[in-house]
Formats: C-alpha cells, sequence, structure tokens
C-alpha cells in the first residue's frame, strides 16, 4: 500500500464509509480497491446493495453526524488517521482486517515503536497485579511500549506501570468516554503522556459487541501478548487468539491449578505460549533493539541506497523458502545494510519472487 495523506474531504468520507451498515473493514477494503476512493464508493454502494437484493434504502452514515464526529474530535485535541497514511501504526496495517481509520489522541511516534500487549483478569489476584506492575515496569524501560485495553485489573497496573516511559490504551467506546469511571484520572493521564485509540467515533458508549474488536486491535498493535492472569473463556484469551492468528508472540503467566484466574494462562502454556516469569523472557524472543529498526526501516530506505551488492543478495536468496521468516532473521543473516536487504526484498516482491506475509515475515513466492 503506498502510503499518503488524505484529503480532509476525503478522509470525512472514508469515516462515513467506514461507519455506513454492512461496511466492515474487508468490504471497505473491497470497496475502495474497486472504486478508488471513499466518495464513489458512497455513491455506488446503494445501488450494488439492491442489486445484492437489500429492498430497502442501505444507511449511509449521516453526514451531519460524521460533522460532530470530526468537531468533537477536534474539541478533545482527537484526530482520525487512515489506513493508508503513515501515522497508522505499521503492525496494525499489517494485520488481519485492519480498522480503516483510528481515532487517536496523543504522540502517533509512539505507534512506531516496538510494544507488547500486556493483559489479564479484571479480578486479579494480588500477587497477579504486583507482577504486572513489576513486569510493565521493567519492559518499558527497557524499550517496549506497554499495550492494553484500560480494564480494571492487570489492565490499568500495567498501564500505571508504564506511564512514565509510554503507554498505549485501546478503548472500546470512543476516547471521550471514561470506562470504567473509576479510570478516569488514568484515561486523562495515558491522553497527556502517552496514546489513547479507539476505532471508534468520539460520544460513541461500549457495547458488548465492540470488546473483541478493541482486543484485536490491541493484538494486532503489538508483537507480542501477554497474558498475567485468564480464566476460561476470558477477553484476554481471545486477546492471546488475535495475536496467534496475525503471526505474534504469545506469552502466559503460570499460576496455581487451584486458581480459576490461572486455567487460561496455564492453558496457553499447554498449547505453546512463551512461559513468562521475568522480563528477559519477553526480551530474549522480542529483541526490542531489531523490532524497533523493523519499524522505522520503511522510512530509512526511502532516501537509502537499495544497490546491494552479489553476495547480500545471494544471502538474501539463500535465506528465503517456502516457510515465512522474520524480517529482524533476514536483516541479521543477510550480513548487508538494512536498506540493501530491504532492497533486495523490494526488488524480489516486485518479479514475484518473494512474498511479504503479516507480521514483517517473508518467504519464496509459489
Amino acid at each position: 500500500m503506498t502510503l499518503a495523506a488524505l484529503t480532509e474531504a476525503e478522509r470525512f468520507c472514508w469515516h462515513r464509509l467506514a461507519q455506513s451498515e454492512n461496511v466492515g473493514p474487508a468490504t471497505f477494503q473491497q470497496l475502495l480497491s474497486r472504486f478508488g476512493s471513499a466518495s464513489v464508493a458512497l455513491e455506488a454502494i446503494p445501488e450494488l446493495s439492491q442489486r445484492g437484493g437489500l429492498r430497502r434504502p442501505l444507511r449511509l452514515y449521516d453526514e451531519q453526524r460524521a460533522v460532530e464526529d470530526f468537531a468533537a474530535a477536534q474539541k478533545l485535541g482527537a484526530r482520525f488517521v487512515a489506513l493508508c497514511e503513515p501515522d497508522y501504526p505499521e503492525l496494525l496495517r499489517q494485520s488481519p482486517s485492519p480498522p480503516p481509520l483510528i481515532c487517536m489522541i496523543g504522540d502517533a511516534g509512539l505507534l512506531h515503536r516496538p510494544a507488547l500487549a500486556v493483559v489479564g483478569a479484571r479480578n486479579a489476584s494480588a500477587a497477579g497485579l504486583r507482577f504486572t506492575r513489576m513486569i510493565a515496569g521493567e519492559l518499558a524501560a527497557a524499550g517496549l511500549i506497554i499495550v492494553s485495553g484500560l480494564a480494571r485489573g492487570i489492565d490499568t497496573a500495567a498501564h500505571e506501570a508504564a506511564l512514565a516511559h509510554g503507554t498505549v490504551a485501546v478503548v472500546a467506546g470512543g476516547v471521550d468516554h471514561f470506562y470504567p469511571p473509576e479510570n478516569e484520572a488514568l484515561q486523562r493521564a495515558i491522553a497527556a503522556k502517552g496514546v489513547l485509540l479507539s476505532e471508534m467515533p468520539p460520544g460513541r458508549v461500549p457495547k458488548a459487541e465492540h470488546f473483541p474488536r478493541r482486543n484485536r486491535i490491541i493484538a494486532a498493535l503489538c508483537a507480542g501478548t501477554a497474558v498475567v492472569e485468564a480464566a476460561m473463556r476470558s477477553g484476554s484469551l481471545s486477546t492471546a487468539r488475535f495475536a496467534n492468528e496475525a503471526g505474534r508472540e504469545v506469552f502466559a503467566v503460570p499460576g496455581s491449578p487451584l486458581d480459576p484466574r490461572c486455567e487460561g494462562t496455564n492453558g496457553l502454556i499447554k498449547d505453546g505460549a512463551h512461559m513468562l516469569t521475568r522480563a528477559m523472557d519477553v526480551l530474549d524472543v522480542l529483541r526490542p533493539g531489531e523490532k524497533q529498526l523493523h519499524f522505522v526501516l520503511e522510512e530509512e530506505v526511502q532516501a537509502a541506497s537499495f544497490d546491494a551488492p552479489d553476495d547480500v543478495r545471494a544471502r538474501v536468496l539463500s535465506l528465503l523458502s517456502r516457510t515465512p521468516v522474520d524480517l529482524d532473521d533476514l536483516l541479521r543473516e543477510a550480513k548487508g545494510q538494512p536498506a540493501q536487504v530491504m532492497g533486495v526484498l523490494l526488488e524480489l516482491e516486485l518479479a514475484g519472487t518473494a512474498r511479504r506475509h503479516p507480521g514483517g515475515k517473508f518467504s519464496q513466492n509459489g
């Protein structure tokens, strides 16, 4: 996808299209691909819906309501960022069915740094809260941005421990809706010092169906997801599942088999999640310094030389197979300048020889 800032008129149309009836993220992208712009798609979809069998007019998102959404965002100091724009988080862009727009308050630069989601039980134990504060604080100090959902319990402890270094809160309602109410002060602090983010427009009250969508975004923003305590069928386990689906790492804190809050995390470990008992368990897997390189690389190579020596080109080719491999591993093993390796990969993509996968992985094509 070519990254470019939208005009304000087109951004407005993106918002209306994304909020219109029956237009989910995947449908939005299909419409945009077919019609080239959201403004044209808005004109076309009523007829398309009729041809599909809808016997009443499709409910397009009200234009006046969209005007009010943008005015409310401006008053809050928030802004809408579109999928095609440089400020949109790269890992979220690479995830399955990313939201076409996000509404955010805060420092967008934090969204381009290596991140770890930390989630868990709302009714967390004292030991779980203590461990969360310790691990989130240490990992934030080591350079990871801590992402969570601003819920009671583990989420709150993670945000509080990471606030001084940078934390991202993804909320299910509008960025101006305080939920839970007792976290209003924390939510305001995150908006001032970190990033507050939602796919919902301001003023939207969260509904039950919004929370799984929020959990998907939490997982998609991060290279990994850590679950501290989670009962079976909890929202935290859904976040871990979304992380798996997006090709991200999953970490779980082991706990007593007698505590229902540990059933989910112990089950994740049985299913192959990394056991998390100390900060290095995360750092050894995610390697923040190299992940940071991955996030800034696309911008760096714009101005760098793509010319690669024959030995670097040959090593990149030899490292690719039918099994997707991390960009970080390619950069390390190819022993060339990052821009050279990315230049080779770009050429291979254009030739159809290499394929890019979600999560910054590459493989041979075909």
